[in-house]
Parts: C-alpha cells; structure tokens; sequence
C-alpha cells in the first residue's frame, strides 16, 4: 500500500512538471526565457516561504549539517526549469520530457550504481540495466520522427 502512495505522489509531480514546463514554454514564447525563470522561482519561492513561516517559523539554520553541494539545488532548479521551459516549445512535451527523463535516467544509473555524491549504492543489475535499454529505445523512437 505504501509503495502505491508513494507512487501516486511521484505521479502528481510528474504532472505537476508537464503543465510547468508547458505553461514556461507559454511564457517563454511571449516574454522570453529568463523572465519565464523569474515568474517561475519567485511565485514559488513566494509560496513556500509563506507555508514554511506559518509551519515552521521559519527554521533555515536546521540544514547546517548537509554538504556544501546539496545547497546548489537551487542553482540545478534554474537548470532545469530554464531548460524545459525553452525546450518545451521548440521540441514538444513528448520529444523534451523523454530527452529530459534519459538523462534523469542516465544520471541516476551512475549516482545509483557508484553510489556518487552521499547516496546508498544501488549496483545496476541485469533487469536495470535492461529497462535503460528500452528507455534509450523509447528516446530513439520518439526523437526520429
């Protein structure tokens, strides 16, 4: 049942992700990238700041134990919002999101299988290494159109 749950909220991010990117590529189209990146980071910055003082009044000084990299986040966040919200309109949802999710895909194999940058290794098995390959056939069927 949990797996179901947790899998139902990955899901909602996952849609959550395409109307982002389809509404960024709106605003990219009419007000260019950057200011698209802008709108995006400061209604949610505005947003989660709000619900983290009224959760939490505000407890920035708990993370002091993280490494120095996993405060660049952020700066990744404006990657990949910046990225998708220009992609998104030149290429297509379909054609963005697959070339998006492969290199997800690629990257988690690495940081996975050597267990890079503080995660648990998870060694790339037959059966993983097997779902890669169809997700680099599904990206080669997409992208050949």
């Amino acid at each position: 049942m949990r797996l179901y749950w947790l899998a139902g909220i990955v899901a909602a991010g996952g849609v959550a992700t395409a109307l982002q990117a389809h509404f960024m590529g709106l605003l990219d189209r009419r007000i260019g990238t950057l200011e698209s990146v802008f709108i995006t980071y400061f209604s949610g910055g505005l947003l989660i700041g709000v619900i983290m003082l009224v959760q939490r009044g505000g407890n920035l000084g708990a993370g002091e134990a993280a490494p120095w990299y996993a405060y660049t986040s952020g700066v990744l966040g404006l990657i990949i919002v910046g990225t998708l919200g220009f992609s998104t309109p030149r290429l297509g949802l379909v054609a963005a999101f697959t070339v998006f999710i492969v290199a997800q895909v690629l990257m988690g194999v690495l940081i996975d299988h050597f267990g890079l940058i503080g995660a648990d290794p998870r060694p790339l098995t037959p059966a993983r290494a097997a779902g890669v390959v169809v997700v680099l056939a599904g990206l080669w069927l997409i992208l050949r159109d």
